[in-house]
């Protein structure tokens, strides 16, 4: 009977390798603001994108002139998409039906988003009035602009040096209803409503440039 014996040889203890040590990074407080600022950033323009986009709209522009006093129709009126609009009033395409009929308070532009400030549904000339332009150079606007409906004073100036006429200078009402240029700097057209009696009299003073205007009462 034999037997068989085995010695397993114990491994040799060799030297041990210490495990590596893996330094973190500390991050910099400056870093660490700076990269919060970017997200709230970040954050802040994707919500001003988001509502830039819930505020387009569909308003009403003109599409073609129309002079002061004249009825708006919808030939007039051209419906355009407008993002964003902080700040403006425009009439939305669908108040069509409330604008057509109205009549223009000033000179619609084509291009331009319609107001209702710009309309009215009451005639710019008032029962036993009549229109008049008036042609003046810049230094003599009594104000750096005139407004629809601004009342203003029409008064004679005197013929040279006459004195006396200077004292007994006549007063004409009036109102403001439009002005425009004349493509000269200098020069401005206002249009004005007043008593059918007072034309005679005040067309006659323009026509000699013996005309002030003065401002009354602003719109």
């Amino acid at each position: 009977m034999s037997l068989a014996t085995s010695n397993a040889t114990a491994p040799a203890n060799g030297p041990v390798t210490p495990p590596k040590v893996v330094r973190q990074r500390r991050m910099r407080p400056g870093l660490l603001g700076l990269a919060v600022l970017l997200i709230a950033l970040g954050g802040l323009g994707s919500a001003f994108a988001v509502n830039a986009v819930r505020a387009t709209g569909t308003y009403l522009a003109v599409a073609r002139p129309v002079e002061v006093g004249r009825l708006v129709n919808a030939d007039d009126l051209v419906t355009v998409q407008v993002a964003g609009g902080a700040g403006l009033s425009p009439v939305p395409a669908g108040q069509q039906g409330e604008v057509v009929g109205k009549r223009a308070r000033v000179a619609l532009v084509p291009g331009t988003l319609l107001t209702m400030d710009q309309l009215t549904d009451k005639p710019l000339l008032a029962s036993g009035q009549q229109q008049l332009s008036v042609g003046l150079e810049s230094a003599q606007v009594p104000a750096r602009r005139l407004h629809p409906g601004d009342k203003v004073s029409l008064v004679s100036t005197p013929a040279g040096t006459d004195d006396r006429a200077a004292a007994t200078a006549t007063r004409f009402a009036a109102t403001v209803i439009d002005t425009s240029g004349t493509g000269n700097d200098d020069e401005l057209v206002v249009y004005l409503a007043l008593a059918v009696r007072d034309v005679p009299a005040v067309a006659a003073l323009v026509a000699q440039d013996r005309i002030a205007i003065v401002l009354t009462e602003a719109a």
